[in-house]
């Protein structure tokens, strides 16, 4: 056996230090806000979350599967099964030794697929200096034990080479262990705590709709300080969270900010966010810097502000979100990133009163009109004059409540509430409106920050619901139905809401609207955030395109990894520049398809793309081609009988 036996001693030095190291991570986690948390429910699901969830996001890019299998199962596997060595009956058996080759082969396969991901080239997304070195004590530790266990597993004919190949492991081993506090190494223990500890622990909820939670968690507006200003202000498993970060980049290359050149690279906020939770302990920055970083200070701690005077981050970062969640869609850690951005805002709007640009106006108006442009709301429903819309007084009721929002103060989204007041109308559906009962969803508000604003809506709105009568719901705004569905809930609103594109698919489905097919060039289809990786729904809005009869074409960017039209969060009022415009590089991903019109199914999207300038493909509402299509039809119905009369009477 010789130098083989002290393999599994290896393992557990390299297990103490490793857990002195992150010993000095969970003290810091402490100092964090207290945190609700099941921690026997969260150990339980971990290795579910670990080998289902993970794994699921891990393996959209397959190179990256393909690497972190072998690598990460490599190194569990062939550290449990030295463990075992520590039995002197087991450690004496060749058969043994031979199985703990395989497994540290198993993990040279996964070290070489990591190097060829760094050399000679590293991947532009992924962060450079400790990670750079991190594949060569991989390579160390694996091919130092790979070789000492084979030698043992062929009796030890060669001790100085048994000796020396136990040190190449022993010294890669111990390097991994010592990064469990401050280098690459440190997501693989604090990634497995975070999976548990979550504090978004619903999200692993398969029994959620769509097994989605992305509703923002209320704040208590009678506390001390309303939102995060120093990480000792975020809860201690948010903290964990940040360390949780193995910096792959994932988040960077999704981040609509980012390819825009706005002062935003979400994985560096999340490790600026660590580094400032760690007081600085812990290895500099290596990756690509924030697109035209703004100038910032470099005073961190747990009680520095993170913002602010001194502070490592500048509020141009967080303002350039749309909120579209792409990095936490992308995250193989699962970190909320989001989440975070908005607690940074909250505190920025509500005790500093610092919100850029024409944000101000926008909360002003929100909270004296309870509308975000100061309309009057007696004004919601003056776009519908002779569509014969329906307004419910108190104590009546209604088969479908029709939620306008904010597209009845807008000319271009007036368009299409007109066609789907149309579509309803020529479906035979009881459907009424609030009017000027109907306040502003309160989105708007939230997402720059303004919780007690959103609260004040949330509340008011739940009343004039709860004061008339309705099964269900309908919307053709996104962001709407995810305040609606989803965070008025938190205030005792449960209602049943339906996005348009879904409410007439059904109509199309069960026959009550008959479609034509349209003359046309192809189309494509844009994803709106709030609809798609907020609520799950990408299959409705596919299915009512198809039946139109039109040739639809896939942007490379759909579904859940489509890209942000740069209209949510509040973007366009906060108006950070960049080098680019959001909608000028999605309506180009729109171009490359070749598609002439691009459907969309939420106002926010439509007035972020129709205000791309230049040659573009034509925007037009889900709702808007569907009643090109229904009248369509009725016209080759019309034409069929006028023909069949004209047979007759020959």
């Amino acid at each position: 056996m010789g130098a083989a036996a002290f393999l599994p001693y290896i393992v557990v030095a390299m297990a103490l230090v490793a857990a002195v190291q992150i010993g000095r991570r969970v003290a810091l986690w402490r100092l964090g806000q207290s945190a609700k948390v099941d921690w026997l429910a969260g150990v339980k699901a971990m290795p579910k979350r670990y080998l289902v969830d993970v794994h699921h996001v891990v393996d959209r890019d397959k190179s990256a599967s393909r690497m972190h299998v072998p690598v990460a199962g490599g190194l569990v596997l062939s550290g449990a099964l030295l463990l075992l060595g520590l039995i002197p009956a087991v450690a004496s058996s060749r058969l043994y030794w031979t199985i703990v080759t395989l497994a540290f082969a198993f993990m040279a396969v996964g070290v070489a697929l990591v190097a060829q991901r760094r050399y000679p080239h590293a991947l532009p997304r992924l962060s450079l200096g400790r990670y750079q070195r991190t594949p060569f004590y991989l390579a160390a530790f694996a091919g130092g034990g790979l070789l000492t266990s084979l030698l043992a597993a062929l009796g030890d004919p060669l001790p100085f080479l048994s000796l020396l190949s136990l040190i190449v492991a022993a010294a890669g081993g111990l390097a991994l262990a010592a990064q469990a506090a401050t280098g690459p190494m440190r997501h693989a223990l604090a990634g497995a705590a975070h999976l548990a500890l979550h504090p978004r622990p619903e999200r692993f909820d398969a029994t959620l709709p769509k097994g989605r939670s992305t509703s923002l968690k209320p704040i208590d507006l009678d506390g001390d300080k309303l939102g995060r200003e120093d990480p000792a202000d975020f809860a201690w498993n948010r903290l964990l969270s940040f360390d949780a970060c193995v910096q792959c980049g994932r988040c960077e290359a999704a981040c609509p900010a980012f390819a825009a050149g706005q002062p935003l690279s979400p994985k560096h906020l999340i490790a600026d966010l660590a580094a400032a939770g760690g007081g600085g302990y812990g290895s500099p920055y290596a990756g690509n810097p924030y697109p035209n970083a703004r100038p910032t200070g470099s005073e961190i701690g747990l009680h520095h502000a993170v913002i602010g005077d001194g502070g490592i981050v500048h509020p141009d970062t967080i303002w350039s979100c749309t909120t579209c969640r792409a990095c936490v869609e992308e995250c193989p850690m699962m970190i909320e990133h989001v989440d975070s951005i908005i607690d940074l805002r909250r505190f920025q709007t509500l005790e500093m009163g610092a919100v850029p640009g024409k944000g101000a106006d926008v909360l002003d108006n929100t909270r004296l009109a309870d509308e975000p442009n100061g309309h009057p709301l007696s004004e919601r429903t003056d776009f519908a004059g002779g569509l014969g819309l329906r307004t419910l007084a108190a104590g009546e009721s209604t088969e479908v409540l029709l939620w306008l929002g904010q597209a009845a103060f807008d000319l271009r989204g007036q368009r299409t509430l007109r066609a789907l007041i149309r579509l309803l109308n020529e479906a035979g559906v009881d459907f009424a409106v609030l009017g000027e009962a109907e306040r502003d969803c309160g989105d708007l508000a939230r997402r720059l920050g303004d919780e007690a604003s959103f609260q004040q809506l949330a509340k008011a709105n739940i009343e004039a619901l709860a004061s008339v009568g309705f099964e269900r719901i309908l919307t053709a705004d996104p962001h709407a139905l995810h305040s609606l569905r989803n965070e008025y809930s938190a205030f005792g609103g449960k209602f049943d809401v339906v996005h348009h594109t879904a409410f007439l698919n059904e109509l199309v489905e069960t026959g009550r609207l008959t479609t034509g097919h349209i003359a046309g060039h192809a189309i494509t289809y844009h994803d709106p955030c709030y609809l798609g990786r907020y609520n799950g729904e990408f299959d409705a809005p596919r299915t009512l395109l198809d039946a139109l009869g039109l040739e639809r074409r896939e942007m490379a960017r759909s579904k859940r990894k489509s890209m942000c039209c740069g209209g949510g969060g509040g973007a366009p009022t906060t108006d950070i520049p960049g080098d680019n415009r959001i909608p000028d590089i999605r309506m180009g991903q729109v171009r490359e398809t070749g598609a002439k019109t691009v459907a969309v199914a939420c106002p926010q999207c439509t007035a972020m793309l129709e205000g791309v300038t230049g040659d573009r493909a034509e925007v037009k509402d889900i709702a808007e081609l569907l009643l090109d299509a229904v009248e369509a039809g009725k016209s080759a119905k019309s034409r069929n009988k006028g023909m069949q009369r004209e047979l007759e009477l020959a």
